[in-house]
């Protein structure tokens, strides 16, 4: 009896431990496609990924990096990834407004970092100023955008406008010109190539209140499994508050694996800018990747004023879900990295 109890035992014990590791490594596979190249802005994504966040929380994840000849957009409704990684509402609402199936689950960036500059001393002191600018560098899709409601709000005028090649050489060659820009990008090239800080008037503080870096979903993915995308945003969002108040060492040598572009310097100079956008405002209560309805109102609102949508398009609060942010993530770890 002895002998027969032992192998019963034993056989529960194996079974025990072949379940365990089972379990161990039944990981449930996810892509996000992020919206350009691995860098600092995107780094939640990957210290997550890098320091186990993801795989504690039953995830395998894939990050699949954009660039400038990647179009991950189509990719999402097709089922080709399960989120994708975008610059503002304003995608989220066309997608509502064409009727594709999307979902934003989290906004990263409370502040959208879309921002202007201008060379110092040249009276471009506040937004306003702007209006008197001759010459306003925009790309296609900030004119279609943003430079709408700053028509509408602050008096801009089209023929202040040319169209922004990607390059400072046209701004750095002319002082009186002013151009668009990302917080955590241009206005730190400026630095490096001309040696000065540019003023950076930023369209967030101006009132364009879009969230920024939003992530979309399928509104069926969030019908049929719910409990993936609550432990996608919960982990990302444990990984951004990590990345920004703990050891990021890993993720950011991760990312300068995939993006040898990025360089110690330009991680340390993005991480207070990075603060500065993600966690502020609703954020710092509510946890990072927080979104409201009356933020998400107030945004739709200007957008119809300023002419890009028609109130009977579609309904704004169809492009957004808050079920799975709000929760306080990531503040207790800003407390203790406070300490």
């Amino acid at each position: 009896m002895r002998l027969e109890s032992r192998f019963i035992a034993r056989t529960l014990l194996a079974s025990l431990l072949a379940c365990t590791a089972l379990a161990a490594i039944a990981q449930d596979k996810v892509t996000i496609a992020t919206n350009w190249r691995a860098q600092p802005g995107h780094g939640g994504f990957y210290q997550a990924l890098a320091d186990g966040t993801y795989k504690k929380y039953g995830l395998d994840v894939d990050i699949q990096q954009g660039g400038p000849q990647v179009n991950n957009r189509p990719m999402l409704p097709a089922g080709k990834i399960d989120f994708l990684m975008t610059g503002n509402m304003l995608m989220a609402f066309d997608n509502i407004k064409q009727k594709v199936p999307t979902v934003v689950v989290a906004a990263y960036f409370q502040k959208d970092p879309q921002a202007i500059i201008a060379h110092p001393g040249q009276g471009f002191d506040k937004f306003a100023d702007l209006a008197k600018a001759k010459t306003v560098l925009l790309a296609k899709d900030g004119q279609i955008s943003y430079w709408q409601w700053m028509k509408k709000a602050y008096g801009m005028r089209d023929e202040q406008v040319r169209p922004y090649n990607y390059s400072l050489s046209q701004f750095l060659a002319d002082k009186q010109a002013v151009q668009q820009a990302y917080a955590t990008s241009e206005p730190l090239a400026v630095e490096k190539q001309a040696g000065f800080k540019p003023v950076v008037l930023s369209l967030a503080d101006a009132g364009w209140s879009t969230y920024g870096m939003v992530i979309e979903t399928r509104q069926d993915l969030v019908k049929t499994k719910p409990d993936v995308v609550r432990r996608f945003v919960e982990a990302t969002n444990i990984g951004y508050a990590n990345y920004l108040y703990g050891d990021r060492k890993a993720a950011d040598e991760l990312i300068k694996k995939i993006n040898p572009d990025i360089s110690d310097d330009y991680i340390e100079k993005s991480i207070p800018i990075l603060r500065a956008h993600i966690d502020v405002g609703d954020a710092t209560t509510k946890g990072i990747g927080a979104m409201s309805d009356e933020r998400m109102k107030d945004f739709y609102d200007k957008t119809v004023a300023a002419g890009l949508y028609k109130p009977t398009d579609f309904d704004y609060r169809d492009a957004y879900t808050t079920q799975f942010v709000n929760k306080g993530a990531g503040v207790d770890i800003r407390k203790a990295a406070a300490k």
